[in-house]
């Protein structure tokens, strides 16, 4: 049985919404999974996980969450050569740049992509929670 973790942070709900989607994907596949607010997250785990799925909206000029977030995903880094990554999260402006630049970030680190990540423009609509179960599902396979 794979062991994946679905981490984010979500200042409004959406992103934690499509969180809860991406670890339905990973359970449907029969995996076993944590789904965790960033701040429970210890980066020293990813030793012992098959995959982990990040979320994080889009803030500011198109960047991270700074305070909680960024210093997490800093810390996770040095650990995601090798490792199956998903990613996601919502966005209220811009076209994505967030994501685009964050996907660079983890091939940089070694990360293996397992899709490109799923992004929503405000609430997640019903495409969007598709898109992030099967982000899930394709995480844990």
């Amino acid at each position: 049985m794979k062991k994946i973790a679905v981490v984010y942070w979500s200042g409004t709900g959406n992103t934690e919404a499509m969180a809860e989607a991406v670890a339905q994907g990973a359970r449907d596949t029969g995996a076993e999974v944590a789904l965790l607010a960033c701040a429970s997250f210890d980066p020293a785990s990813l030793d012992t996980l098959d995959g982990v799925a990040f979320g994080c909206p889009s803030m500011g000029c198109e960047q991270l969450e700074e305070s909680e977030f960024e210093p997490l995903f800093a810390a996770c880094e040095g650990k995601l050569s090798g490792k199956r990554v998903g990613l996601f999260g919502s966005y209220g402006w811009g076209d994505g740049e967030w994501m685009r630049s964050w996907q660079e970030t983890c091939r940089g680190d070694g990360a293996v992509l397992v899709a490109d990540g799923v992004t929503c423009n405000g609430s997640p609509d019903g495409d969007a929670l598709d898109a992030c179960k099967a982000l899930g599902k394709t995480l844990a396979e």
